[in-house]
């Protein structure tokens, strides 16, 4: 059937949108109780703008060396993408190499000391923190009592759960888990708790390109 410009372009913000929920661009979003707001997280943060700061503290750069996009997940390429991970293995309790799948016991969501960090690689070889992420495995949060993902500013976490029916590797070797991500040092339209942000390119990646498929 033949569809116009204009219907294609509703056609495609349709699919955006239906990516972006429930963390959408435009929204904003509270504390809870007890959690810290954007700008204490920023703040407890800053130095980590420096990657050798957050090496020294034990962060650890992501051993695939990928830079996600959201189109090497089999999303939108509009989505943008998330950039280079670096994780400190002791807040994310990680009990298990990649053997299919890392695999944890960590429930960690303090954002004030985040378990991993985001970086985009730039042209002269340098890295530019751009976001904060925490993440938990399902089973091991489960395992404490909560029934519910947990939350942060009242926004749920992202269920990560591999999908063997599609070529990419939606848990991104991962056991399932939640994660949030939290872009406080680089704008999103996408939302500041959106996965992914096309203000941020892997232009300048020299890593790894394919993320890995899942495991049969």
């Amino acid at each position: 059937m033949f569809r116009t410009p204009r219907t294609l372009l509703a056609l495609t913000c349709l699919s955006l949108a239906a990516h972006l929920a429930p963390a959408q661009a435009g929204q904003t979003y509270q504390p809870a109780p007890g959690e810290p707001t954007l700008e204490e997280v920023r703040r407890a943060t800053e130095r980590f703008r420096d990657v050798e700061v957050a090496v020294a503290e034990g962060y650890l750069r992501d051993p695939f060396d990928l830079c996600d996009t959201a189109e090497m997940m089999g999303k939108p390429a509009a989505l943008g993408a998330m950039g280079i991970h670096y994780f400190r293995p002791e807040l994310l309790g990680i009990s298990a190499p990649p053997s299919p799948r890392v695999d944890g016991n960590g429930t960690h969501t303090d954002f004030l000391k985040p378990s991993i960090l985001i970086y985009e690689p730039q042209a002269d070889g340098s890295l530019e923190l751009v976001a904060v992420e925490n993440l938990v495995f399902a089973k091991a949060w489960h395992a404490t009592g909560h029934a519910a993902p947990p939350s942060f500013h009242g926004v749920e976490y992202d269920t990560m759960k591999d999908d063997p029916q599609t070529p990419a590797d939606e848990a991104h070797m991962f056991e399932p888990h939640y994660d949030r991500h939290v872009w406080i040092y680089r704008d999103n339209p996408n939302g500041v708790f959106a996965p992914y942000n096309p203000a941020v390119s892997c232009a300048h990646h020299t890593g790894a390109h394919t993320h890995a498929t899942h495991q049969q």
